[in-house]
């Protein structure tokens, strides 16, 4: 991989890898149109990395605020008799499904779930997910006047529980992580800007876990030479300075605007995609 490539590969993945838009998707696509070859799943899930450490500094004082109370709760003798424990609580709960599915699917997931049909097949899907949950939030604003329940504490256990599954999807490039949690987190109950809190904060122990896993058993194959070690480095800081003005745009959007913006866009990116596949200018196995 050449440093040209690195680099834009770290913006697609610093531009795409909180918004709604399925950011495994666009590291897929992106390289198919301009003729490169597939990054593969182990290089895109290092290069999470970068956006790992984006979405940290972006949510520290949320990350703080979880931290102390646990250590408050622990210190009280009650493990989970503060808010903010129990939030971590439902990380960790939220992150034991995709773990596990990880795990279990990980062939598949470094394989055929990276054809460019599926991926057009997973955009489409998590599509009309996303467009329910607005309609479902609006229907909602109309009959109690607001769109949910707003702020962290108000997060419960099924919402924690339905997200962690949904979160799941995301192993299919295409679904999009925080597109689908999200939205069920909004269909759960939760306002638009509580939902994606916690979204990026559920998603940071996963990608922290499937980065350091992939590096590992990956290390051959990303790691092997000199500029490829470099590549990724590149690639890494690339996407963590983007990720990092992405995601604070991504939480202010969401206070005010709704999903879709980025509703819209997937249906557009999987017509283009359909219509290259059928042309023939990219083809439906990575390359």
């Amino acid at each position: 991989m050449s440093i040209l490539e690195a680099i834009v590969l770290g913006v697609v993945q610093g531009l795409t890898e909180f918004l709604p838009v399925s950011s495994t998707a666009h590291l897929r696509i992106v390289p198919a149109l301009l003729g490169w070859n597939d990054p593969g799943a182990a290089y895109s899930a290092v290069l999470q990395t970068g956006t790992l450490a984006a979405v940290c500094l972006a949510l520290r004082h949320d990350i703080a605020a979880l931290l102390g109370g646990c250590l408050a709760a622990v210190r009280s003798g009650r493990p989970y008799g503060t808010p903010e424990s129990r939030l971590s609580l439902l990380i960790v709960l939220g992150t034991v499904p995709i773990v596990a599915a990880g795990l279990a699917f990980k062939d598949l997931i470094r394989g055929e779930a990276r054809r460019l049909d599926v991926v057009t097949a997973a955009l489409v899907a998590a599509t009309a997910l996303m467009a329910i949950a607005e309609l479902a939030s609006l229907r909602r604003q109309r009959r109690t006047g607001r769109p949910g329940r707003h702020g962290l504490a108000e997060v419960r256990f099924g919402d924690g529980l339905v997200m962690g599954l949904a979160q799941c999807l995301a192993l299919v490039p295409g679904t999009s992580r925080s597109g689908v949690t999200i939205s069920t987190g909004m269909l759960a109950g939760l306002d638009r800007p509580t939902a994606a809190r916690f979204s990026f904060l559920l998603s940071l122990p996963a990608v922290a876990a499937a980065a350091l896993l992939e590096a590992w058993q990956q290390r051959e194959e990303i790691l092997g030479s000199g500029p490829q070690v470099t590549a990724l480095i590149v690639g890494t800081v690339v996407a963590g300075i983007v990720g990092y003005a992405s995601v604070r745009w991504l939480l202010r959007m969401l206070t005010g605007h709704t999903l879709w913006p980025f509703i819209i866009y997937r249906l557009g990116l999987a017509a283009l995609l359909t219509w290259s596949l059928a042309a023939g200018w990219v083809a439906a196995p990575a390359v």
